[in-house]
């Protein structure tokens, strides 16, 4: 017997003399936590195996011969309504239970069993303490068995295995702790990003081990399903270390942790960098984070431009939040963008077709105005989650003026009528113009913001970015962000756009453009982009064109921008003519009315009186003036 137990002796002194010579140069790193060494915190004591290990008095009938007291806190736990898997307290003396033992900061390193309180000096790292919220950490210890989904490997919760080809990345007596991700006696397996990681993660590979874009399962949508092929994941844009978004050197390789922070991160959930917008804003803001930086989306949204409303504390974007915004409308960067979907534009497809900017965002159906589609095909369903059926929906004055039009399908904010097939007139947005009227004025190419190199061709159908777009675009010939970020032109209009406004309905018009510029400086620019002016002032459509926009009057005051989403028996609809009852008013008794038949109208504007045989008489005076 006790050569039995001097050969048990003598084994486990090789094993620790094998242990030691493993660990030469660096390899474990700042926990080695004896004196002289590069650890933030050292002690007193030059074993340094000895400040987590003790062969003989090891703590707790689990634990790997462990020597650090270890902790009884009860957590906080990681929560999201996006998250399948339900978080359980780590199990005592389990693996994540032993990294928390210093890494939650309750319990003092050099706190062992064996030799009681070690002297220590220094102090960890803030990122290297947890607390006992685990909210913003990457959840362990879930509840078992595991529950599957669309966006996890198949085989993690059916077989428990992850999909790592190395096998580094593994599930712990089948489930995630800490040491699936991390590997406590080795700190540089990654040399860029030493962190203990148990792999190399450069392009999300630790992340890809349990999250898998390519799975499909039927009735759900995949986020991640474009990710191989997204700008986050490919593009090769240098990081500076500034930018504290990652340890590695460019976007692509920072893949996942770009946006997302395994540990301490800001986001309220999904380990966000920083809640939303303020996730992308390390990136997009045109600072030096980024080399070459990004078109700057922030800017657009500084004084004087007015962009889309960012969240408040009343109205946060949640990925769970319904499709359709119900009285709770913002527009931060999620709502119309995807990051694990979205690519860089290099090809603008035809309208009405998503860019793939916008690939793999959720909308609404042009068809019914209330069910999902998702992912969007076209443009205008993503635009269609706040500006179509939903209630709740206000008038801001800082997107300025709004004319209130004749005609109107009840609720003027749901665009989705004045776009229908049933529209007596609209734009073409959600489907080809259904008016057989000729176009003289529409132009083969929409012009560029410069006013005088030819842009994309005018086709069957247009973008709600066509009109509205940031006034710097890339698009369109600037160098700016395309898309609806802001916009120094009123209701984020790419070009200057003028509304006609009036003290009161039918009297004196108090913003007059009289003679104005035709130019892309002028007050009609955005109507210029894909219209002929100098054709429309030509009367080559109606007769009155030139006398009413040499006298100084708006587009606004007769048409509108979007369509016809009613009907109204006195208004016949062609050529989006629907009038600003803000600005006109009635003849007499007589309803506001217009008649395509006979180009006349009925109705008092600037004080001036349209009776319906065309003649013209000034409200003042009662005097005809012209017919």
């Amino acid at each position: 017997m006790r050569r039995k137990l001097c050969y048990v002796g003598l084994m486990v002194m090789l094993a620790a003399g094998t242990l030691l010579a493993q660990f030469t140069g660096d390899v474990i790193g700042s926990h080695d936590l004896g004196p002289g060494s590069k650890s933030p915190i050292t002690g007193a004591r030059t074993d340094f195996c000895m400040y987590c290990h003790e062969p003989h008095n090891g703590v707790g009938g689990r634990t790997p011969l462990w020597n650090q007291k270890l902790t009884v806190q009860t957590y906080s736990l990681y929560t999201s309504d996006t998250e399948t898997n339900r978080g359980t307290q780590p199990m005592m003396g389990a693996d994540s239970n032993l990294c928390l033992s210093c890494h939650d900061g309750t319990v003092a390193p050099g706190t062992t069993a064996a030799f009681g309180q070690v002297t220590m000096f220094g102090s960890m790292y803030g990122y290297d303490v947890f607390g006992t919220n685990l909210q913003p950490s990457h959840p362990v210890a879930f509840a078992l068995p595991l529950k599957d989904n669309v966006d996890l490997i198949a085989s993690l919760a059916a077989k428990g295995k992850t999909g790592d080809p190395t096998g580094a990345v593994r599930l712990i007596n089948g489930n995630v702790e800490c040491t699936s991700c991390h590997n406590a006696h080795v700190q540089a397996k990654d040399l860029i990003s030493q962190n203990f990681l148990v792999r190399d993660s450069s392009n999300g590979q630790m992340c890809l081990a349990c999250h898998d874009p390519s799975r499909q399962m039927a009735g759900k949508v995949n986020p991640l399903s474009d990710w191989a092929t997204s700008a986050h994941a490919l593009v090769q844009n240098k990081i500076s270390p500034q930018a504290n978004v990652g340890s590695y050197t460019t976007v692509g390789q920072d893949a996942c942790i770009s946006c997302h922070a395994p540990h301490n991160a800001q986001g309220p959930a999904r380990l966000l960098r920083g809640p939303n917008e303020q996730d992308c804003i390390a990136c997009h803001n045109g600072g030096a984070n980024i080399s070459p930086a990004p078109p700057s989306v922030f800017a657009e949204y500084a004084a004087p431009k007015v962009g889309h409303p960012f969240p408040t504390t009343t109205n946060p974007h949640d990925a769970a939040e319904s499709t359709l915004l119900n009285n709770n409308r913002h527009a931060t960067c999620v709502d119309c963008h995807n990051g694990h979907g979205s690519a860089q534009v290099g090809v603008f497809p035809p309208p009405p077709l998503v860019r793939v900017s916008q690939r793999d965002t959720v909308g609404i159906s042009a068809t019914d105005g209330m069910s999902t589609v998702a992912p969007v095909v076209h443009q205008y369903e993503n635009c269609f989650r706040c500006h179509g059926s939903s209630s709740g929906k206000a008038v801001r004055p800082i997107y300025g003026y709004l004319p209130v039009r004749a005609v109107s399908a009840g609720d003027p904010l749901n665009i989705i009528p004045q776009f229908s097939t049933t529209a007596s007139s609209s734009h073409p947005v959600t489907h080809v113009s259904n008016s057989s009227l000729p176009q003289p004025s529409l132009l083969t190419t929409m012009w560029n913001l410069n006013g005088t190199t030819p842009g994309r061709a005018v086709g069957t159908q247009i973008f709600c970015t066509d009109c509205h777009n940031s006034d710097d675009n890339r698009e369109f010939g600037g160098t700016g962000p395309n898309g609806p970020h802001g916009s120094k032109w009123t209701h984020i209009l790419e070009r200057r756009y003028e509304f006609s406004q009036a003290v009161a309905p039918g009297q004196l018009i108090t913003n007059l453009f009289q003679n104005p510029d035709l130019s892309v400086n002028g007050p009609y620019a955005m109507c210029g982009k894909c219209h002929n002016l100098s054709n429309i002032i030509s009367n080559a459509s109606f007769s009155q064109h030139q006398s009413h926009i040499s006298s100084g009057f708006s587009c606004s005051v007769c048409h509108t921008a979007h369509g016809l989403g009613g009907v109204n028996p006195s208004i016949s609809g062609q050529r989006l003519v629907n009038f600003d009852v803000n600005v006109v008013a009635q003849n007499g008794g007589a309803p506001i009315s217009y008649n395509h038949a006979t180009s006349t109208c009925t109705l008092t504007c600037h004080n001036t009186v349209h009776n319906p045989n065309g003649s013209v008489t000034s409200a003042r005076a009662g005097s005809v003036l012209k017919k």
